[in-house]
């Protein structure tokens, strides 16, 4: 205990005696996506591998939806947390919160992709111009991830490394080549005769 009456807890900070906890600051929501917690910053990695163009784009969108939505950022690369307008204190955590929704996606792709995309301003703009650019389904990327799977031999890969490797490259061509489902008449028929 300390003159003042404060406690000290393993040197790392103070709290109030009398067994009363500290209470939240009541101006601090969460949930809201324009906070920002303070492991939150510009070079932190969300996810561990880059998009390096249309042959991961998928896994990679995934991903960055995954690791965006844990952090309450989705809303951003969407579209759905627009700017506020009216507002100088929201639209100043609006601009933090944006540019750093933009370092974590500039910071996932390739140094080869990087410059055709680093220069625009919002991650809903980003996430757009991404989109277009490499949510393709090429031919050519189909054909090369199927000759993945029929080349890859177990040679010196354990039976599991050897069967993991395979999976992932059936997973990826199965992303490239999803079909849209199928709803008409006979189709329900036969899914009902499925069942």
């Amino acid at each position: 205990m300390t003159d003042s009456g404060v406690e000290s807890i393993g040197g790392s900070g103070a709290q109030p005696t009398g067994g009363s906890r500290a209470q939240p600051d009541p101006a601090i929501n969460f949930h809201d996506p324009l906070y920002v917690h303070p492991s939150d910053n510009a070079v932190t990695s969300v996810i561990n591998f880059k998009l390096l163009g249309s042959e991961n784009f998928r896994i990679w969108c995934n991903s960055m939806v995954r690791a965006l939505k844990a952090r309450n950022k989705l809303g951003f690369s969407d579209g759905t947390v627009p700017k506020p307008v009216n507002d100088p204190v929201k639209e100043s955590k609006w601009e933090r919160a944006n540019a750093i929704t933009c370092s974590w996606i500039l910071g996932s792709i390739s140094e080869n992709l990087y410059a055709n995309h680093a220069c625009l301003e919002s991650a809903h703009d980003l996430w757009n111009e991404l989109s277009k650019t490499y949510h393709k389904i090429n031919g050519a990327v189909i054909f090369n991830v199927h000759q993945r799977i029929v080349s890859l031999t177990q040679g010196s890969f354990s039976l599991y490394d050897y069967f993991s490797k395979l999976d992932s490259y059936w997973k990826g061509f199965d992303g490239l080549t999803n079909l849209t489902e199928c709803t008409c008449e006979a189709a329900n028929a036969v899914f009902k005769w499925f069942r």
